[in-house]
């Protein structure tokens, strides 16, 4: 497994993942700009495949922000995904940013597990977040305090 920073030929493979793993995904055009805006954007491959993909602002000055994370159905449960978020958190930290939070729906348990295992804490219910009006979970991790 590596990890790399995201190029723009990876783009349909990281829809493709997108898509399979979200019920409101993210368009093209919308992950085209959050990476010409200088998000942080690393790719999991396996075997030249990618397999996962995180988003996340580096930009903050005292506060990070994972915009998505996803991984293919068939890698899911192989650390994947963990790889994906100890790789951008040693970013984080890199720009001395500390505390990173992220939304999750609240209906995701599956995500709100993984995240809690990943050593983000529940914060607080933003009710109707998203565009369905289903709430989400703000977490958040302080990398002081890991």
């Amino acid at each position: 497994m590596m990890i790399r920073e995201f190029r723009r030929q990876d783009i349909n493979r990281v829809l493709e993942i997108e898509e399979e793993s979200f019920k409101d995904p993210y368009p093209v055009d919308i992950l085209i700009d959050i990476f010409n805006l200088g998000a942080g954007f690393l790719v999991a491959e396996h075997d030249n495949i990618i397999v996962g993909y995180i988003i996340f602002w580096i930009r903050y000055e005292d506060e990070g922000h994972i915009i998505s994370i996803a991984v293919d159905e068939e890698h899911r449960r192989k650390d994947v995904g963990t790889q994906l978020v100890e790789a951008a958190l040693k970013i984080f930290k890199r720009y001395n940013i500390d505390k990173i939070k992220l939304e999750v729906r609240i209906s995701n348990k599956k995500a709100i597990d993984f995240y809690n295992n990943n050593g983000f804490i529940e914060k607080e219910v933003l009710k109707d977040y998203y565009e369905d009006y289903e709430d989400a979970v703000l977490m958040d991790i302080n990398l002081n305090e890991k």
